[in-house]
C-alpha cells in the first residue's frame, strides 16, 4: 500500500500501538487477506496484539472510527473465515502465543490464543497430562483459531471436540470490555454458559484472549490397526461392528476407492494392499488392556470382512500409519483438480448412503468425488474434486453439485460443517441448515454483543 493510499486513521492507530504491532506493507497485508479458502480480500492495515491492553486500545479505537476488525489465528482455515472482507484491520494474535501455565494439580492448562496446538500437547505430555483434540493441522493451527471453529479431529469420537476442554475465557467485546468468563472449576453451572457461546462463534462475538483449558492423564499406552476391505459398504459396516462390540476407539478414520488410489500413486501402489476402503481403529489405556484389546480387535476385523489386517502396537507404528493418513489430502491435491473440502456429518448409519449418492453425483455432474474422514462420528470428508475453479463456468457446476450435496445431507439429519465451520464457503447455505428461528436468535445474540457489526463482518449473518 503506498502512502497516498493509506487511511487517515493508520497514523494514530501506529501512535496508539507502536510501530512494530502495526503493518501496511503489501506482503503483510497480502499474507493476512484470506486463508486456505479461495476467496482473498486485503485489510488497510494488519495490527499485530502483543497482550489483552493491545486488543482492548484496538476494539476502542475502532469503535471510535467505526471500523471493522477481522480476528486472526494461524490462517489455516478451510472456509474463509478469518477473511478480512469488509477491510479495515486484521487483528492477527500470533503473538500472544505464551502458555501461562500447565497446572496438572487443577487437570488445567491457561494458554494464549496464538499457542500453537502441538505445542500444547507436548507441554501436557511432558508432565504426563494430555490435550486430546486433534486437528489435522495441529502442527500449524492456534488454540484461538480452534475454539473460534469448536475445532475437532481423529479422536473425537473417544474424547470429544474443543469445546469440552474450554474451561473458561477472557474474551474482549466490541467495545474493549473484557469478559471473563469460567474458570479453573471441571463443574461450574453459574448463569447462562457464555464459555459455549464464544466457542464456535467465529470470531463474531468478541476477541479470545486467554483460554483455560481442561486436561487429562496421559493414557500411558496406543496402538492402531489398519485393515483393508474389498468395498466400502464393509468398512462402513465394520464400524458399527466395532462399536456394538463394546469397543470405543480413540480414532476410527474411514477411506473410499478414490482416495486410495489416489494415494497408491502418490506413495507407491505397494503401500496399500488391494481392496476399496481402508480403515484405521485407535485405541488406548493401560498397557496389558491395550495389547489384549489389540488382539480381540484383530479378530473382530477379519470376522467383519477385512481382507488384510496390519498391527501398529508401539509409538512408531501408529505414527507410520497416522503419516500415511496425513498424506490422504496431499494425494488428492496431486491429481492437479481443486479440492473443495467439505466436512459433512451424517449419523453413523448413514455412511454407506453417503457414499452411494458421492457416487451418483460424480456420475451425474461429472466432478470426482473423494470420501475420508472420521466414521467414528459420522464427520466424513466429503471432497468435490473440480478444475479451474476461477472459471465461472467450473465454479456454477462446483456449486450446483455442493447444493445437491448440502441438501441431501440436511435430509438425512446430517449437518454441513463438523468442524471448519461456516465463514464465508458455506454462508448461503447456513439458513436452510439451522432454520429460520435459530437465525433470527443468531441474529439477536450478534446485535447484543456487537450492534454496530464490527467483528468479522461479511461472514454468514
Amino acid at each position: 500500500m503506498s502512502v497516498t493510499n493509506q487511511a487517515p486513521w493508520l497514523a494514530e492507530l501506529q501512535c496508539l500501538l507502536g510501530g512494530s504491532g502495526v503493518s501496511v506493507d503489501e506482503a503483510v497485508l497480502a499474507a493476512h487477506s484470506g486463508d486456505k479458502w479461495t476467496a482473498r480480500h486485503l485489510p488497510e492495515a494488519v495490527v499485530f496484539a502483543e497482550n489483552t491492553a493491545a486488543v482492548v486500545a484496538v476494539m476502542r479505537f475502532a469503535a471510535a472510527h467505526r471500523l471493522p476488525v477481522t480476528t486472526r489465528g494461524a490462517g489455516v482455515g478451510y472456509v474463509g473465515g478469518c477473511v478480512p472482507a469488509g477491510g479495515g484491520i486484521a487483528l492477527s494474535m500470533m503473538r500472544m502465543n505464551r502458555i501461562l501455565g500447565i497446572h496438572p494439580e487443577d487437570g488445567v492448562a491457561v494458554v494464549q490464543p496464538g499457542v500453537i496446538t502441538r505445542d500444547l500437547q507436548k507441554a501436557a505430555r511432558a508432565v504426563a497430562w494430555d490435550y486430546p483434540p486433534d486437528p489435522a493441522s495441529l502442527k500449524e493451527c492456534s488454540i484461538g483459531g480452534n475454539i473460534a471453529t469448536n475445532a475437532g479431529g481423529p479422536r473425537c469420537l473417544k474424547y470429544g471436540v474443543t469445546r469440552n476442554y474450554v474451561l473458561g475465557l477472557e474474551v474482549v467485546l466490541a467495545d474493549g470490555r473484557v469478559l471473563r468468563t469460567g474458570g479453573r472449576l471441571h463443574k461450574n453451572k453459574t448463569g447462562f454458559d457464555l464459555v459455549g457461546l464464544f466457542t464456535g462463534s467465529e470470531g463474531m462475538l468478541g476477541v479470545i484472549t486467554e483460554a483455560t483449558l481442561r486436561l487429562i492423564p496421559k493414557p500411558p499406552c496406543r496402538a492402531m490397526l489398519a485393515a483393508i476391505f474389498p468395498d466400502f459398504p464393509r468398512a462402513a459396516a465394520a464400524v458399527n461392528g466395532i462399536l456394538n462390540a463394546g469397543h470405543l476407539p480413540s480414532a476410527l478414520e474411514i477411506t473410499d476407492a478414490f482416495t486410495l488410489e489416489a494415494a497408491r500413486k502418490r506413495l507407491g501402489a505397494d503401500v496399500f494392499p488391494p481392496g476399496d476402503a481402508h480403515l484405521i481403529v485407535e485405541i488406548d489405556g493401560r498397557p496389558r488392556a491395550v495389547v489384549a484389546e489389540l488382539e480381540e480387535l484383530h479378530g473382530l476385523l477379519e470376522r467383519l470382512g477385512a481382507s488384510h489386517v496390519e498391527r501398529a502396537p508401539d509409538e512408531a507404528g501408529c505414527e507410520r500409519i497416522w503419516q500415511l493418513r496425513r498424506e490422504f489430502s496431499y494425494s488428492l491435491r496431486d491429481t492437479g483438480l481443486t479440492k473443495l473440502n467439505e466436512d459433512i456429518v451424517v449419523p453413523r448409519s448413514k455412511l454407506v448412503d453417503l457414499v452411494e449418492f458421492a457416487g451418483r453425483l460424480q456420475r451425474e455432474t461429472g466432478i470426482p468425488v473423494a470420501c475420508f474422514g472420521h466414521a467414528g462420528d459420522g464427520n466424513i470428508h466429503t471432497n468435490l474434486m473440480v478444475g479451474d475453479y476461477d472459471d465461472p463456468a467450473v465454479r456454477e457446476k462446483a456449486e450446483h453439485a455442493l447444493d445437491r450435496l448440502f441438501e441431501w445431507v440436511l435430509a438425512q439429519g446430517g449437518a454441513i460443517t463438523g468442524e471448519h465451520g461456516v465463514g464465508l464457503a458455506k454462508k448461503p447455505w447456513l439458513r436452510q441448515a439451522i432454520g429460520e428461528v435459530s437465525f433470527d436468535v443468531h441474529q439477536a445474540l450478534k446485535r447484543a454483543l456487537d450492534p454496530d457489526e464490527r467483528l468479522n463482518p461479511g461472514k454468514f449473518l
